[in-house]
């Protein structure tokens, strides 16, 4: 009974985070990650999450005509990211790992919230590889406690000057990244078991099947009213994930 309710909770978790990436090219582990973490632990949630973030990131790496651009303008981005998963390898089942509920929330809330405020700054070119490096560090620390990879990576992606769509390839080709480097992690933890196959799979099923959904509709959707009302979600649930988590720890 319990792991069918599981297998319902990953199927609908990952067939709306797919609908998101699909529809705005990111958002997969953010949404189930933060959905899943309502009924389970990050840690367990990263692990059903990680495969199917992998596959569907690779996916979209090779969706366009960019990838050796992007690899030339965001390699010290992406060598960040893996050197930061690895330097805070462990965080999810240290003795902190009872706090990363806490911060998933509040990275979830603060993702959101600097979505919803449009506030839009530049890079310019000559600053990017080190400024690159800097976030990828600081991004991959963050990613290997609570499984978000958004945080300060996004706002510097889109802080570049990408066009829409090779913007949309380059979050693929970042989050492949991150993601491998946090299945790393996983696999040296311990976390990635053969328990977690059966929800893995189902995952990648459901999140293929929302992502189609989500790229067919991409062009028939008020892209501001979607991003609002998602991040409005992402909010709520943030906030929700953090208070509660608090709470449980305080008691």
């Amino acid at each position: 009974m319990l792991d069918s309710l599981l297998l319902l909770l990953v199927t609908a978790t990952f067939l709306l985070a797919g609908f998101v990436k699909g529809a705005i090219g990111l958002g997969l582990p953010t949404v189930s990650m933060g959905l899943l973490a309502v009924s389970m632990p990050p840690a367990q949630a990263i692990a059903i999450v990680i495969v199917p973030a992998i596959v569907t990131n690779i996916w979209q790496t090779f969706g366009g005509p960019y990838l050796r651009d992007i690899f030339r303008r965001l390699w010290p981005l992406l060598a960040g990211t893996a050197a930061g998963v690895w330097l805070n390898a462990g965080s999810l089942i240290g003795p902190y790992a009872r706090y990363a509920t806490i911060a998933l929330g509040l990275l979830l809330a603060i993702n959101a919230i600097i979505g919803l405020s449009k506030f839009n700054f530049t890079i310019a070119r000559r600053n990017e590889k080190w400024v690159g490096g800097i976030v990828g560090l600081v991004t991959g620390m963050i990613s290997a406690a609570t499984g978000v990879q958004v945080i300060p990576s996004v706002p510097f992606l889109q802080a570049i000057g990408m066009e829409k769509e090779e913007l949309i390839q380059a979050l693929g080709v970042f989050f492949t990244v991150a993601t491998l480097a946090l299945g790393l992690n996983l696999t040296g933890a311990g976390l990635l078991t053969a328990a977690t196959a059966l929800p893995g799979a189902v995952a990648m099923a459901a999140s293929f099947a929302g992502m189609f959904i989500g790229q067919a509709v991409r062009t028939r959707l008020q892209p501001d009213i979607f991003r609002r009302w998602f991040q409005i979600g992402m909010i709520v649930l943030g906030l929700y994930l953090a208070s509660n988590a608090l709470v449980k720890l305080m008691s």
